[in-house]
């Protein structure tokens, strides 16, 4: 199938690059002159395991093209995915002006019989808007589809060939079939609906998951003030296979480019349909007061008062296994220790960039070299493995921030270390 993705972001070259492997002949449209000159050579703007593969076999085999004309890219294409960023507007509500535009100018360039998918995360009845304003200009035979995707970071590409489910949201039957027909070759079940209960299936599962990690580091603040063990206790807990193991692990708090924004974006869409999801609204305050409360055991372990005091930072990452900042909460924790005082010197092993107000170091021991403090805020195995005692000596202090909860309190203790963890 002649297949387009307009939006050569993470979810587009994902999606489009499963596609290609899948057989289908797919172009995508990206206006970024300088990625589509990166993706033409083959390689990956942005490090996601066994992508730049999926993109070099791609390109080489022809079944997968660039270009930065998006009028061009949905030539003869039987689908066209909008792949587009949706970002978070000044009240929380999603941002749909670059899908708007996209949608003006191609909306008259498609051809009749084309199915125009809804990829990006969009308010809920944004599908039925796009057809309505389509229908209404004078373009005849198209048919909008929601098609919400469910990629995470560090496992997009496994996500895409091994999905839990394929979700397709559309009033046209027919249209709603030709998309089954691209996943052919996926074994997932599909779920058929209208589109505005697929846009809400995103929404709903995010707020969900994002509700679980809140849940976790709640239990963990519990726990923490009345002496017990938060790893225990979620383990216990999660061997009722009512309630599982997965995303209750305590942290600094969710972040990434979905579950800040998505959250926002459901309560907002709550309210203007006269709901006020005060769920919701405490998942998002308690997980902002986690930043607060690691940023103050940080406090405690300097002594009381970070004023000209140093950190060492493992990890600036949102989660291992990815470079992307958006939305950090390793990020956030950075920004609050500078603004009380605190330099703060950083590794990760996956970021690069220069950053406002952080020091960037090479390495696990140059982040402890002469800090006072040592904070673990990403999860990499590496910070897991690294060698306590080494890191004891390079310090100036002898304090242990562990975020995470990546290290045996123990081994730290028997280093000649203080240990903060997060609900232990």
């Amino acid at each position: 199938m002649n297949v387009s993705v307009i939006g050569a972001g993470y979810v587009g070259l994902v999606q489009a690059a499963g596609l290609a492997a899948l057989g289908h002949r797919v172009v995508i449209g990206e206006i970024d002159a300088e990625r589509v000159h990166t993706l033409e050579g083959g390689d990956s703007p942005f490090r996601e395991p066994g992508l730049a593969e999926l993109l070099k076999s791609g390109t080489l085999a022809g079944t997968l093209q660039f270009t930065t004309d998006n009028v061009a890219a949905i030539k003869s294409a039987r689908i066209v995915f909008l792949t587009l960023p949706t970002p978070e507007g000044a009240d929380g509500a999603a941002d749909l002006s670059i899908v708007e535009g996209v949608v003006d100018e191609i909306g008259g360039k498609l051809e009749p019989g084309t199915v125009l998918v809804l990829k990006s995360t969009v308010p809920v009845g944004t599908a039925d808007r796009v057809q309505e304003h389509l229908d209404q200009v004078g373009t005849s035979g198209i048919v909008v589809v929601s098609n919400p995707e469910f990629l995470a970071e560090g496992s997009a590409v496994s996500d895409f060939m091994t999905p839990s489910r394929i979700v397709i949201g559309a009033r046209v039957r027919e249209a709603a079939d030709v998309l089954a027909d691209v996943y052919q070759g996926l074994d997932a079940p599909v779920v058929f609906t209208d589109p505005t209960s697929a846009e809400m299936i995103k929404y709903a599962s995010n707020a969900y998951l994002a509700t679980r990690v809140t849940f976790g580091n709640a239990i963990a603040n519990v726990c923490e003030a009345i002496g017990a063990d938060v790893m225990d206790v979620l383990r216990g807990m999660g061997h009722d296979e009512r309630i599982g193991h997965h995303f209750m692990k305590p942290g600094p708090g969710f972040g990434g480019s979905c579950f800040p924004k998505d959250t926002k974006a459901l309560v907002s869409i709550a309210r203007a349909a006269g709901y006020r999801f005060s769920l919701l609204e405490g998942v998002i305050e308690v997980n902002e007061a986690q930043h607060h409360l690691v940023v103050d055991k940080v406090r405690a372990a300097a002594g009381g008062d970070l004023t000209g005091k140093t950190v060492g930072m493992l990890g600036l990452a949102y989660k291992a296994g990815t470079a992307d900042l958006r939305g950090s909460p390793a990020l956030e924790l950075a920004r609050l220790i500078h603004a009380a005082g605190a330099k703060v010197h950083a590794f990760d092993p996956a970021v690069q960039s220069e950053l406002a107000d952080i020091v960037m170091v090479g390495s696990t021991m140059e982040a402890a070299r002469g800090a006072d403090v040592l904070l673990i805020a990403t999860e990499w195995p590496e910070f897991a493995e690294m060698d306590v005692e080494a890191v004891g000596e390079l310090l100036a202090g002898d304090a242990v921030v562990d975020a995470r909860n990546l290290l045996d309190p123990a081994v730290v203790r028997s280093a000649g270390l203080r240990y903060w963890g997060v609900g232990r």
